[in-house]
């Protein structure tokens, strides 16, 4: 994405093109090795300097960080760096310059909005942003996971992360040193991260904000990963220096930086900015600390700010370097480690996720265990009888051709509503078509395509991640027959309400339930179009409150002794005890499970009184 080429005078632009190639693989390949003197601080490809002016010649650029006579090199510990490399015949010409670098995050005076340094929500690119143990730094874009879409904000390792962070950690906006109420300004939390060649930066989870895509003050969203070159014109939105503008003078350059305490010392694959003279600074800065992290984007031939992404703003000049410049990441290496995308994937091509969650409520509780008498049944999926989708997962009876159980989690507290309409059921194509029953069954008659883990408590999560769920639901390996007035006669739909029911009744622990149902397979099961259709049904609501781990179970059914033989339609819901639906379900839940359910029951089934309403539900 560079602006179009100037080719050097005498020298074809073809020629010009493979000379830079070369000299790309040169710095790739040999440049680390140079770094491992202590003075030489960068090296890269940039237009040689003669008398403090900036020519057309390429060469091969040093920086170091005191430039001496050659009788004092040995008192630095440092050797003469060539006059010239040869690269795949040609002599390149080399150039030092004295020049230091260090990370922009440190914090000083600025000129930037108040905006900048304050809570937003939601939340945006070039503003304040950091790790709770670093000070200060700015978000350079929105990005997305490639495989599930999940929404990231991008910014450096050492804004982030930093020396003293791990993976998993919290993440504010602002950053503590602009507001140090860390809980108040909770966004997420440290996702990925990586610090060297490939360059420094890290993405965090966006978890409680919103977030637009459009870069502060530049109005353009990133649609497209650039390649910089020499001479490109290049502007960034950060949180200290706002809006600076700069001109491409070094690439494939690979700076030493150093990044202090165990970190130390760290090679960084970057390209060099300088001032632009048709719009310099008033204070002559085009970044200073705090703007780490910042996206350089490239500008248009009419000089407005481009949707192209040019680089990642990390560093500039240390301390006492007159030269003014910034150092920035390339884009496709950075965004190739930390596996992301400026776009979330579409619904289709996004990856399944890992299914049902154990750990989802803090505590274990892991997936049934189907009986040996059962276990032969189930439909493998790569040699295992749990079959994974988006926040569920599942066991399926090869000859039923329904599942045994089905087990998601729900997060209550951020579901999204979201439609079903050209959402097709279909058979999954994972799983082998005859042992799965489709649409066969369920045309031309009264049977319903009954959702066992509930569409709306699927839909949560990532904007991909909630699309995604909301199409795995639709599979045949979730569905079990239902009357069209299954949840809607008798019962007042409260089968359907369960899960409503106790949000409504019950101080649920961060609003996290995790669900288990199933059909109930008996031998008399009517048959219907060579189809035995299941006349029962269970689950199963695990949930924390106030820190203990609950458990309540349930069953609709015609009648608890299976001896009358009732209409399909004419339903009841019972309160169970886990113990029960493991043997009608002909599986085993965890200890944990069994142990949370503290419901008494009588004695006798004739004791027992089917639920009319929620209210009748015993949650304590």
């Amino acid at each position: 994405m560079a602006p179009k080429k100037k080719t050097a005078p005498g020298k074809p632009a073809a020629d010009r093109d493979k000379l830079i190639a070369s000299l790309r693989q040169f710095i790739r390949t040999k440049g680390p090795a140079y770094l491992d003197d202590p003075n030489v601080s960068s090296i890269g490809i940039g237009y040689r300097v003669k008398n403090g002016k900036r020519g057309k010649e390429l060469a091969v650029q040093f920086t170091v960080d005191k430039k001496v006579q050659p009788e004092a090199l040995t008192a630095l510990g440092t050797t003469a760096l060539p006059s010239s490399v040869t690269v795949d015949g040609v002599e390149v010409p080399t150039d030092v310059i004295e020049r230091s670098y260090q990370p922009h995050l440190r914090v000083v005076p600025e000129v930037a909005s108040p905006d900048r340094k304050t809570r937003l929500d939601p939340v945006v690119p070039g503003v304040s942003v950091a790790h709770v143990k670093v000070s200060a730094g700015t978000i350079g874009c929105i990005v997305f996971d490639r495989k599930d879409g999940t929404p990231y904000v991008l910014s450096n390792w050492h804004v982030l992360h930093g020396p003293d962070g791990r993976l998993g950690e919290d993440v504010v906006q602002p950053g503590p040193h602009d507001d140090n109420r860390i809980a108040r300004n909770h966004l997420g939390t440290l996702a990925r991260s990586h610090l060297g060649l490939a360059g420094d930066c890290a993405v965090a989870r966006i978890n409680d904000r919103g977030f637009l895509p459009e870069i502060s003050e530049l109005g353009v969203v990133p649609e497209e990963l650039g390649e910089p070159e020499l001479g490109d014109k290049v502007v960034k939105s950060g949180r200290t220096t706002g809006v600076t503008h700069g001109v491409v003078r070094r690439i494939d350059t690979i700076a030493k930086i150093n990044y202090g305490g165990p970190v130390g010392e760290q090679a960084i694959g970057c390209f060099e900015i300088g001032p632009d003279p048709d719009n310099l600074p008033a204070d002559g800065e085009i970044s200073q600390g705090g703007d780490s992290g910042s996206a350089w984007m490239f500008k248009t031939a009419r000089g407005k700010p481009g949707k192209i992404l040019a680089g990642l703003h990390f560093g500039g000049e240390g301390g006492g370097d007159p030269d003014e410049h910034a150092l920035a990441c390339l884009p496709g290496s950075v965004f190739e480690k930390l596996e992301i995308s400026l776009q979330p994937p579409p619904v289709q091509e996004a990856e399944v996720l890992d299914g049902y969650d154990p750990l989802f409520l803090g505590e274990r509780i892991d997936t049934p265990k189907l009986n040996p008498t059962v276990l032969g049944d189930a439909a493998l999926f790569n040699g295992s009888e749990v079959i994974p989708y988006t926040h569920f997962s599942l066991a399926l009876s090869s000859t039923r051709g329904f599942a045994f159980w089905v087990a998601w989690n729900d997060d209550g507290g951020s579901l999204k509503k979201l439609s079903r309409t050209g959402i097709a059921f279909v058979k999954d194509p994972r799983i082998p078509a005859d042992f799965q029953v489709g649409n066969e069954l369920y045309e031309g008659n009264r049977l319903d395509r009954g959702h066992i883990a509930r569409r709306a408590d699927l839909l949560w999560g990532s904007p991909t991640e909630a699309d995604k769920a909301n199409v795995d639901s639709f599979f045949y390996t979730n569905i079990t027959p239902q009357m069209d007035d299954f949840n809607q006669s008798s019962k007042n739909g409260l089968w359907g309400d369960l899960e409503e029911a106790v949000f409504a009744d019950v101080d649920v622990d961060d609003l996290k339930v995790s669900i288990f149902g199933g059909p109930v397979f008996q031998d008399d099961d009517r048959l219907y179009r060579g189809i035995q259709i299941p006349r029962e049904f269970w689950k199963v609501i695990a949930f924390s409150e106030g820190g203990t781990l609950k458990s309540k179970a349930f069953l609709l059914t015609q009648n608890l002794n299976q001896l009358e033989a009732l209409e399909l339609d004419e339903f009841r819901v019972y309160q169970v005890t886990v113990a029960e639906v493991e043997e009608r379900g002909h599986l085993r839940f965890p200890d944990v499970l069994r142990k949370a359910d503290t419901l008494e029951v009588p004695e006798s089934l004739g004791d027992r009184r089917p639920l009319a309403r929620p209210s009748d539900i015993q949650w304590h």
